[in-house]
């Protein structure tokens, strides 16, 4: 190749000959390559570390900490009795949890009743049997009085578990930490406003307590604020993931008042996209406002029998009660009455706080982003270190570490759980970090075989421009469809940009091209990194190639950092340039073999025991009329022990609408001496074409839920009321076509009135009840050490039915 040319420094530069590199085509060209690189990676590492500092829970405080803080000793003590065994909705175990919550709120002097009522889902969302959902609920409700309200905060946690678990974190966290901040709260100055302390029930069966006390209780007829504390796992930053909407003055209080605020506007946006509720939604649907919160790390234990005080990180339980506490306290001050600012704020963690800006600006800040990339390019065009062709390939190319890195991450997890089948059934492996860091590991693998195999041709300046130049697409894009989200993209492209532009304009003056690049990488370092990190154990490793695509963009916006680990770009023959490629691939084959080698750690470090055995589900369904039954799984892999039980497919829909509709793992089981739930006739009328029967579902035993359906063949539901309240008639097709559950069913049984048009002489329904427990059924084994039960609303249940021609 030819000696290379270099740009004129007065006049119009002049351009390369075509197919000539020049000596060097980046936006910094210092003269100690070595030096300039080490002391970039040393900031960018510094500010990396402080953002991921910055994530840590606080220290638990200890039992004897000051009465006006708050203490996660203290809460922990509750969470022992709380969580001292499984305590689901309607049973004696949560009927004990419930009177210790009631002691313990007027032991502080406050206005406490139980809410005890029945209540539909929360938005009447449609239940596994395709129609109404209700439940039994007995919710705690306490107020502390302000001295001059101008409104309500409500303070919310569920108190019930599910029953394949106590619920140590899930939701003892929440509940111990409200009962300790109502502590906290009436040992200082009473607040302005109204606080108002509600322990729900039945949340993991059907969000049915907090729709009860939103809809229903008078305290909550006049809307109000509303906390909530959650936790899906068992460790981690407490994160403030959903918001209601035309957040911005909400999140500003939260900023300001939170000791440990940890919350994404782009969190909120993926939720609101997401088919997922908590206590949270009812309060939506009824149109409070208002903040909702969890931890979410450490998922492996999840609605399992390991979800015990033991597991609970206390530093996640001082973070949630540091957080409610504060933010409970600025709200209780503050005027409520008007909280709605008409739009969403655009927020994000960083050390000591939370950047947060209007949402109207996110079109404008990627707008300019996008204007900040053009000029740059131009400015690079006209120096001559990179051409129209060029350019124009750069921004081809950066595409492709952008696609390849999270298929690469979810090859790799594909791998992995073929080799471990049973992280199928887990959220997140027990251990994932080794995991996390071999994502991290091949896309930073690829990315640096892409820069390596494409640096020399196209040049360092066309390849940072074009990675820049997605990110700002990408942001133009998502604050069009995701505005919460495109600060992600938009601000490290703007500052990408602008650190270039200062680069190729200070080019003659010492360490500030280098300075300003990596200053612009510190922007994408301080937005993208905690990301990364958070992402992780909020999709789990099953999309772990999310993750991967946020750490390849973090990759394009250090490129120019990047840049400074190779040799200078251009010029080489030879031995040189061999040499220079050779130096170039050896960031790439680090990362690779890192790769490799954390998911090996990570197989050879995570294996199933006793202590965190392989998750298995298995159910039992037996038709009383038939006497036939049937073991269940939802395991599409069964594991070993599952294989014992189940074999072929099977749709047990027409058998068991209560179990829903699709195919599930069956095999046949032993016929148990259980009795099917009893359905009684209080009366029966027939007028102008229509039955009305009044009907009395009652379990024969103690069970968790009841469901009845009505065979669409024999009649056509028109109304229907439960306990004396209607409920949607929502046909579906299929045997089946009304479809009822009942959770926490009392022990005089429920009252249904249906109004039917009878297409047959009888009219058949289908009663099903459900308890929990295999041990006692004839043919089960009981499961070895290292083998569990998965997170699972069905897991280890019982279901009897039997159908009733009326």
């Amino acid at each position: 190749m030819g000696a290379p040319t270099t740009p004129a420094t007065t006049g119009t530069p002049s351009r390369p000959t075509r197919g000539v590199p020049p000596a060097d085509r980046a936006l910094t060209r210092p003269r100690r390559r070595l030096l300039a690189a080490a002391a970039a990676l040393v900031a960018l590492a510094a500010v990396g570390a402080g953002s991921l500092l910055d994530l840590r829970t606080p220290a638990p405080k200890p039992a004897d900490a000051p009465a006006g803080e708050f203490s996660a000793g203290r809460a922990y003590e509750d969470v022992q009795v709380i969580a001292a065994r499984t305590h689901v909705a309607g049973s004696p175990a949560n009927d004990q949890v419930r009177a210790h919550i009631e002691q313990q709120l007027r032991g502080l002097g406050l206005e406490t009743e139980v809410q005890d009522t029945v209540a539909p889902e929360a938005g009447q969302l449609s239940g596994a049997a395709g129609g109404a959902t209700m439940a039994r609920v007995r919710n705690v409700v306490a107020r502390l009085p302000g001295t001059a309200s101008t409104g309500r905060i409500f303070l919310v946690a569920h108190y019930d578990s599910v029953q394949t678990g106590p619920g140590g974190n899930d939701d003892a966290a929440g509940t111990s930490a409200i009962l300790e901040v109502a502590r906290a709260l009436t040992t200082g100055p009473r607040p302005r406003n109204d606080i108002v302390f509600v322990l729900t029930d039945a949340e993991e069966a059907c969000l049915c307590g907090a729709s009860a006390f939103a809809a229903s209780h008078p305290l909550a007829a006049d809307g109000g604020v509303v906390l909530n504390l959650e936790a899906r796992g068992s460790t981690g930053p407490v994160i403030m993931f959903e918001t209601s909407t035309n957040n911005a003055k909400l999140v500003d209080v939260f900023g300001r008042a939170a000791p440990h605020p940890v919350g994404t506007s782009f969190a909120v946006e993926i939720y609101r996209a997401l088919p997922n509720d908590t206590d949270f939604t009812a309060f939506l649907d009824q149109k409070f406002v208002g903040l909702n919160s969890a931890y979410i790390d450490g998922g492996a234990i999840y609605h399992t029998p390991l979800d015990t005080p033991a597991a609970m990180d206390r530093g996640s339980l001082q973070q949630h009660g540091d957080n409610a506490l504060g933010v409970a306290r600025e709200f209780g001050a503050v005027d409520l009455t008007d909280l709605r600012s008409g739009h969403d704020a655009t927020y994000f963690p960083v050390p000591g706080g939370l950047v947060r800006y209007p949402g109207w600006l996110t079109l404008p800040l990627a707008l300019l982003a996008v204007a900040a990339v053009v000029a740059l390019g131009w400015l690079t065009r006209r120096q001559g270190r990179a051409g129209t062709g060029r350019l124009a390939a750069g921004f081809g190319l950066a595409l492709v570490p952008i696609v390849a890195a999270p298929v690469a991450a979810q090859l790799l997890w594909l791998a992995i759980t073929t080799i471990r089948p049973g992280y199928a059934e887990l959220l997140d492996p027990y251990r994932p970090v080794w995991y996390r860091l071999a994502v991290l590991a091949l896309a930073a693998a690829i990315l640096f075989t892409w820069y390596a195999l494409t640096r020399r041709r196209i040049g360092p300046a066309a390849l940072a421009i074009g990675g820049l130049a997605w990110l700002a697409l990408l942001g133009v894009l998502l604050a069009v469809a995701v505005p919460g989200g495109a600060y992600l993209t938009t601000l490290p492209a703007l500052a990408g940009a602008l650190g270039g532009l200062v680069a190729l304009r200070t080019r003659q003056t010492g360490p500030w091209p280098v300075v300003a690049v990596t200053a612009a990488a510190a922007v994408g370092v301080l937005i993208l990194l905690p990301t990364v990190v958070l992402l992780f154990p909020a999709l789990g490793m099953g999309m772990g190639g999310v993750a991967a695509l946020v750490a390849v963009l973090l990759g394009l916006t250090a490129l120019p950092v990047v840049d400074l680990l190779h040799p200078q770009a251009g010029g080489q023959r030879g031995l040189l340039a061999l040499r220079a490629r050779r130096l170039g691939v050896l960031p790439a084959g680090a990362a690779a073999v890192a790769a490799l080698v954390l998911a090996g750690v990570g197989l050879a470090v995570d294996r199933f025991d006793a202590a965190h055995p392989a998750p298995t589900h298995l159910m039992y369904a037996m038709d009383a009329g038939t006497g036939q039954a049937r073991w269940l799984s939802h395991e599409s892999d069964p594991q070993p022990w599952t294989d014992g039980y189940v074999d072929g497919m099977a749709d047990v829909g027409d058998d068991f609408p209560g179990l829903g509709d699709g195919e599930l793992r069956a095999g046949p089981a032993q016929t148990a001496n259980l009795p099917a739930p009893k359905l009684d006739v209080l009366g029966d009328t027939t007028a102008g074409g229509e039955r009305t029967l009044r009907l009395r579902l009652t379990p024969q035993r103690a069970a968790r839920l009841a469901t009845l359906h009505v065979d669409t063949s024999t009649a056509t539901v028109l109304r229907a009321e439960v306990a004396g309240r209607s409920v949607p008639v929502e046909p579906r097709e299929g045997k089946w076509g009304f479809g009822l559950v009942f959770h926490a069913p009392p022990a005089e049984g429920i009252e249904v009135t249906l109004t039917v048009r009878p297409t047959a002489a009888q009219v058949a329904l289908r009663a099903m009840d459900a308890s929990d427990g295999l041990e006692a059924l004839p043919g089960f084994q009981a499961r070895p050490p290292a083998v569990g039960v998965v997170g699972s609303h069905s897991s280890e249940m019982l279901a009897v039915a039997r159908t009733y021609p009326i």
